[in-house]
């Protein structure tokens, strides 16, 4: 019968069936029996076949992705199938941004409307929030062709987004060129107010600079600069008359030719491009509000807005955009141009209604008193909502006020000898005979 094996320091053999991987433990001699330290190097021929199998179904499925332009079903499967994590997702770059909604606005801006305030705010506000401020080097372009309309949708399109692009352009729609339709937003102001800013503006410019209007309007001749703002309305200069009248409609009726037309069509169209695609039309006499909506609707963009538009400092820049060197027209001028822009005046007391409409759900009081009756040919009342602007800004907004004040007799006593009736009697009771009428 065969001894069991006994180490040298006797008694059996803790290891009868060989050594453990890597060697016996220290302490045991020359005793110990040595093994590979890398055995998993060994591998049978069944071993080697599935690994290059493996290796040749990623290497079709690196083909197929490349072939079809993405990866192939089953490899889609397989990830679900190990789980959604990968290294890439662990340890790759960042994921993008998550986008404000909405994330791409167009600021038509109208000429006159305390577009230099908006912009000078934008460009502050996009400092601060991160956001992509497109501007324009070109400013008196507003009705572009087709293929100027392509450019620029593609321009824009392809903008980083989240952007806000601003320019003195007439509507554009970007969904007649495939292009995803942006949010718009946009200021008017009172139409003869704007008119006359200017009249005076493309001759005299702002504050900024004295010789700001030479640069501007460099070829105008010395009579047409200093052209009497009346002689221009009552002699019918085309400066003064429509169609160059016809200003604010065409940027919210769009481009087609009939939108440059005075008329009923454009104004339906500008009312109706309100309504679907305009997030805000604001009034610039109720800057503020219009500032605190914007705040509301797009705090991405305009968080913020209010307080700075306040702050010291800005408004001394505010003031350097003031237009320099009004005259005031005769009440007979200004009636003309009440007249020649009524479709204008349809299209704004239209769009400061549904202002004044959005700021009641928003809880926000209006301080304008309702107008009283009266008829059509009637110079309108001035605004009587404060404005949200400086003391020097108001006295130089506030300067068609005294206009009406002094027309509103001679429009009245007109009014009268019209109806054939005398000027001694009471107002009201001819306003409450008329109402009686209708």
């Amino acid at each position: 019968m065969k001894k069991k094996q006994q180490h040298p320091g006797g008694g059996a053999d803790p290891w009868p069936h060989g050594t453990p991987l890597g060697g016996a433990p220290p302490g045991l001699g020359s005793w110990k029996r040595r093994v590979p330290l890398l055995p998993f190097l060994r591998f049978s021929l069944r071993d080697y076949g599935f690994c290059m199998a493996t290796l040749l179904v990623f290497c079709l499925g690196s083909l197929f992705y490349q072939l079809s332009g993405g990866p192939p079903r089953f490899l889609l499967d397989l990830r679900q199938y190990l789980g959604n994590s990968t290294y890439l997702d662990d340890h790759g770059p960042p994921p993008s941004k998550v986008l404000p909604f909405p994330s791409q606005v167009v600021y038509n801006r109208v000429g006159k409307c305390g577009s230099r305030t908006v912009v000078l705010l934008l460009r502050i506000l996009s400092e601060k929030h991160g956001f992509n401020l497109v501007t324009s080097d070109i400013h008196n372009k507003t009705r572009l062709t087709k293929n100027e309309q392509m450019e620029l949708i593609k321009n824009i399109s392809t903008a980083e987004q989240p952007y806000l692009f601003t320019r003195h352009v007439h509507f554009l729609n970007f969904s007649r060129f495939g292009g995803d339709q942006p949010v718009y937003i946009n200021i008017i102001r009172d139409p003869v107010n704007r008119f006359l800013s200017n009249y005076f503006f493309r001759r005299f410019g702002d504050w900024r600079g004295e010789q700001n209007h030479m640069i501007r309007t460099p070829s105008m001749r010395q009579e047409e600069r200093y052209l009497d703002i009346n002689e221009c309305i009552l002699e019918n200069y085309p400066e003064c008359s429509n169609p160059r009248l016809f200003y604010i409609i065409p940027y919210f009726c769009g481009q087609h030719p009939r939108c440059r037309e005075p008329g009923e069509w454009a104004l339906e169209r500008a009312k109706l491009n309100v309504n679907e695609n305009f997030l805000l039309v604001g009034i610039l006499e109720e800057l503020e509000d219009v500032l605190l909506l914007l705040e509301r609707f797009l705090p991405h963009y305009f968080k913020g807005v209010l307080s700075i538009y306040k702050d010291p400092e800005h408004r001394k820049l505010g003031n350097m955009t003031v237009t320099v060197k009004k005259t005031v027209p005769s009440p007979e001028a200004v009636q003309i141009l009440y007249q020649r822009m009524r479709y204008e005046y349809e299209f704004y007391h239209y769009v400061k209604e549904q202002f004044h409409l959005l700021k009641r759900k928003f809880g926000l009081k209006s301080h304008v008193s309702r107008p009283p009756l009266r008829p059509q040919f009637f110079i309108p009342t001035p605004l009587e909502t404060e404005e949200p602007i400086d003391d020097e800004e108001q006295d130089d907004e506030k300067w068609l006020e005294d206009i009406y004040k002094r027309n509103q007799q001679v429009s009245l006593e007109f009014f009268l000898r019209s109806l054939k009736l005398d000027s001694s009697q009471d107002i009201k009771q001819v306003i409450w005979n008329l109402s009686s009428v209708h």
